[in-house]
């Protein structure tokens, strides 16, 4: 369903409730009506999602440039157990150095109230307090802030915009060390480099892994080269010594991989444009005009680096001797789908280990632990599919993990996973099928690094490494079990019309130059959910048909639309992709809705 036309259907926007309270304004607690007169863009997001986190990064610019007269507000609604916990909200706030109020949601209730359906999305609300727009996925920023626009000279020739400071108060900065470290590499001296990720820096500690010998990075978030104190990183996570005994680091928000020399601490860049991969740009080529997309994990295997490509559901590899990097593994589309690399599916690969004979992966929105072989092949050891988590034991075919980040590899052939989200330490031995504890009460473990018999765990919210030793016997732990928290949507079996909603934004028109503008994916779990209407097409509406005889289930939906600025006069007009994945819960219901609307950009006017 598609239409340029411009149009503003209003609808009065509900109330804004969360069981967690305001986070980011001082213990002010507040309601749609003390926000009355300004423009409020509500970005409905988790922090285990790394679309979510390219839309924080996308909003930086309107935030700064339309702070007078807009409100963003994060309402964040969790999909994982660990996410509905208060204090692990206001840590991934501060993480992620989010700059708007926050409304913790542990129960999803506005989440329900706005009928939204996928992780992110956005909603705009006028200075009078009714929906004008709703999006879901990334690159909407352009969009928005041509709305605001509008809205502004509109609500100032009403007088209704209230101009002014919003409601934001920064939260006192903690005097740590470290703060929410991401990665850890044990160097050829003895120390220990650590990826201090929410400072921008990274920092050298000695052999007690507590006292800072060096720190590379001006601290400022950038993508900037040089020394020591002149270099800047984004967000840098994943570390890994290079043959040429330099340390190449995943630069994760600035969407690139920069080279540490520890002998002088300079950084150069080794790959990535500082701009974020988007269906149709290329997925080889010179390293350093190739664009990236939150690189998380580095591993070198097979004589190239290898890259956890966590916002495009990838693995990439960058080959330092030709220079070059290219898509080696994944299709974009987000699931668990095993078999040869150009066909396997992950979903948000966070974590890398090299072993001779295999690259070992964290792949941590399934929860799952895999592994790929050196003919490229993608395996699974442990882990199901999105939806469901939890912490077992056990034989691995029914073992279970909550959002794990981190994976090392073990002396005796098995690997230690940082069970990130049930902050524990995890042990899959492929000689025996097994998964055992190996430690818990660890805080958001998101890296381990072997050190002599000991493991040394970087403990992120905690801002610090936690030096273990190896348990020669299993942790003990009480099996538990979870699926996502979202409530399956109630659907007729037999006949749904699934109605994706994409209306360009003001301004623009689909581009049509190349071919159709739009591109429609869907599948379902299980496979015999649908009877009638997988596959791909470039039609935003399709007839699906569900099979009755399934009682409950998922549909995967992708969705791709790209616009252009609609001016004739103008030959190269600015062209963005909208993209978003849906996972939708589903229970066949007898007469129940025979209609699925999803909005990628726009409003659903059925």
């Amino acid at each position: 369903m598609t239409d340029s036309a411009p149009r503003r259907v209003r609808v009065r926007a509900p109330e804004l409730i969360g069981k967690g309270g305001w986070l980011n304004t001082g213990d002010q607690q507040y309601t749609l009506a003390d926000l009355r007169g300004r423009i409020v863009v509500l970005d409905f997001w988790t922090f285990c999602c790394i679309n979510c986190l390219h839309v924080l990064d996308e909003l930086r610019e309107l935030e700064e440039k339309h702070r007078d007269t807009v409100v963003v507000i994060g309402v964040h609604s969790p999909k994982f157990v660990h996410e509905a916990q208060h204090q692990a909200v206001v840590d991934a706030v501060e993480r992620y150095g989010v700059e708007h109020p926050v409304l913790d949601d542990p129960e999803l209730a506005t989440w329900k109230q706005y009928a939204v359906r996928a992780w992110p999305t956005l909603v705009v609300i006028d200075p009078e307090g009714y929906v004008v727009a709703q999006h879901a996925g990334e690159g909407h920023a352009h969009a928005i802030e041509r709305l605001v626009e509008e809205l502004e000279a509109e609500h100032e020739a009403k007088g209704t915009l209230r101009r002014g400071d919003g409601p934001y108060v920064a939260p006192e900065p903690e005097p740590t060390t470290l703060r929410f470290p991401g990665r850890a590499l044990l160097l050829p001296s003895g120390n220990f480099l650590v990826s201090d990720t929410t400072r921008h820096k990274l920092v050298e500690l000695a052999e007690d892994a507590e006292t800072v010998v060096r720190r590379i990075g001006s601290g400022a978030r950038g993508f900037t080269d040089g020394g020591p104190e002149q270099a800047s990183f984004s967000e840098p996570q994943g570390l890994a010594l290079l043959p040429d005994g330099s340390v190449v680091v995943a630069d994760t928000v600035n969407h690139a991989l920069r080279r540490l020399d520890l002998a002088t601490g300079a950084v150069t860049t080794l790959a990535g444009t500082g701009r974020q991969w988007w269906q149709g740009s290329a997925t080889s080529g010179p390293a350093r005009e190739v664009d990236l997309s939150s690189p998380w994990d580095v591993a070198v295997f097979g004589g190239k680096v290898w890259i956890a490509m966590a916002g495009v559901h990838q693995l990439w590899t960058y080959d330092p001797a030709a220079g070059t990097v290219a898509a080696a593994a994944g299709t974009t589309n987000e699931g668990l789908v095993d078999g040869p690399g150009a066909e396997a599916w992950f979903a948000q690969p966070s974590g890398l280990a090299a072993t001779a004979d295999r690259l070992w992966l964290a792949d941590s929105e399934t929860s799952a632990l895999r592994w790929v072989d050196l003919d490229g092949h993608v395996h699974t050891a442990v882990g199901t599919g999105l939806f469901d988590f939890g912490h077992r034991d056990g034989a691995a075919g029914q073992a279970l993990f909550q959002h794990p980040l981190g994976v090392t590899a073990l002396p005796d052939g098995s690997v230690a996973v940082a069970d990130t989200y049930n902050h524990a330490l995890r042990r899959y031995d492929p000689a025996t099928g097994e998964v055992s504890t190996l430690a818990t009460d660890l805080r958001e473990p998101s890296g381990a690094v072997l050190v002599g018999e000991d493991i040394v765990v970087v403990e992120s919210a905690r801002h610090r490494l936690t030096r273990l030793r190896l348990p020669e016997e299993a942790v003990r732990v009480e099996s538990v079990a979870h699926r996502t928290r979202r409530a399956a949507t109630e659907v007729a079996p037999g006949r749904l019309g699934l109605d994706v909603i994409f209306q360009a934004p003001a301004g623009q028109k689909l581009d049509t130059r190349y071919g159709p503008s739009t591109r429609l994916l869907v599948s379902s779990t299980p496979p015999e959910l649908l009877l009638r209407g997988e596959g791909a097409d470039t039609d935003l509406s399709r007839e699906l048909e569900l099979n009755p005889a399934v009682a409950e289930g998922v549909l995967h939906v992708s969705a791709m639309a790209a616009s252009c600025d609609d001016d004739p006069a103008n030959a190269y007009p600015a062209c963005h992709v909208h993209q978003q994945d849906w996972g939708v819960p589903v229970r066949l219901t007898e007469g129940a809705a025979d209609r699925l609307p999803l909005v990628l950009a726009g409003m659903d006017d059925q």
